[in-house]
């Protein structure tokens, strides 16, 4: 059997890295324990199932046994009935474990950076940039996260012209990833006096957090610009110069966070945002290299494809990307998103399971 030597490899393997936590050599090593635990983390799901599928494998060749040798009428019976219970066992179990065998994105658990921008459709377009920021700082507060703001360009009416902001939470990267790309409102704006349905956009970049370790930034690469924050605020606001825009030299990669009245703050929070867009081109140059071996229904990297389109008058949220309609777009702009979040994960899983 294919999957149980697979899964027997799995578990010596997970033997090994339970050797080596425990080995005193490697205490002084954190990046090396934290890089072990978890791997182990990941592989604790599977190895349970496995024991559970072995104990089920086990039961099976006991009833066949008495299956083949049994002349006791009543034993063959429960041993029948017992049979076609561990047999739908033993298949529910498998496809649980080529679930659980998709390698897993390192990122998944990660906080996260989403910038959401404003497109075509003036006004309209920056009151629904703005629906949608409620929309996830809402499925944010749902989910138990923490969120700060980074960057606010805001327009006229309570419109977003552009926003960034830090999600931190548990595997907030692997919930929120799917959700880059450009979202599509069709609705009657407030100022539309005909009553006449328009179509506007705005776009959603989802971007992992980047630790220290894997984003090496040479200071010398770039330059900082202060300046005074802008807009309605605090009495710091257009007096102290406490806004900060740092400029990747290399990349040509610029930000800029005038959210907190420290200098010192604000800059803490636009090099977490330039680290996140750094390590996110070096995924993007890393996934360009392997994009050609499989085909994904699910097109994460592709930041210019419409995903969804909300359409108000109907009272309907579509997802292009796997043709999924769903009649509670009232409850969706108010956060209740995990239906549309969960369904795009069954389906990039079920596309990852073919190449398993």
């Amino acid at each position: 059997m294919e999957l149980y030597e697979k899964l027997k490899e799995v578990k010596a393997k997970f033997d090994r890295i339970n050797e080596q936590l425990s080995d005193p050599a490697n205490l002084s090593d954190q990046e090396k324990l934290i890089k072990l635990s978890k791997e182990r983390s990941h592989l604790s799901d599977i190895v349970e199932a496995f024991d559970e599928y072995e104990i089920v494998i086990t039961n099976l060749k006991e009833n066949k046994e008495i299956l083949d040798t049994s002349k006791d009428k009543e034993l063959i019976e429960i041993a029948e009935a017992e049979t076609e219970e561990l047999e739908s066992k033993q298949e529910e179990l498998e496809e649980k474990i080529k679930f659980l065998l998709i390698p897993k994105d390192p990122d998944d658990d990660k906080p996260a950076i989403m910038e959401i921008r404003a497109g075509t459709g003036g006004d309209e377009a920056g009151l629904f940039a703005a629906d949608l920021l409620r929309m996830y700082t809402r499925y944010a507060e749902i989910k138990g996260w923490k969120y700060e703001l980074i960057d606010l360009n805001e327009g006229a009416m309570g419109a977003v012209k552009e926003v960034v902001l830090n999600i931190t939470g548990n595997s907030v990267y692997g919930n929120l990833k799917f959700e880059s790309g450009v979202h599509r409102v069709q609705r009657v704006p407030e100022t539309e006096a005909s009553g006449r349905v328009h179509t506007s956009a705005a776009s959603v970049v989802v971007l992992p957090e980047a630790e220290d370790v894997e984003v090496d930034v040479d200071p010398n690469d770039i330059r900082v610009d202060v300046y005074r924050s802008g807009g309605a605020g605090g009495q710091n606001v257009n007096k102290v110069e406490t806004a900060i825009r740092l400029t990747h030299i290399p990349t040509g990669i610029v930000v800029q966070c005038q959210d907190e009245r420290s200098q010192l703050k604000n800059r803490q929070k636009a090099m977490k945002v330039l680290k996140a867009r750094l390590y996110d081109m070096k995924l993007q140059e890393h996934n360009s290299n392997i994009a050609q071996q499989r085909k994904t229904i699910v097109k994460s990297g592709d930041r210019s494809d419409k995903i969804r389109t909300y359409n108000f008058p109907q009272n309907r949220v579509t997802d292009h990307r796997i043709g999924l309609t769903l009649y509670n777009l009232s409850e969706v702009m108010e956060g209740d998103i995990d239906e549309l979040i969960e369904k795009i994960k069954i389906a990039d899983r079920t596309e990852k399971l073919k190449a398993v």
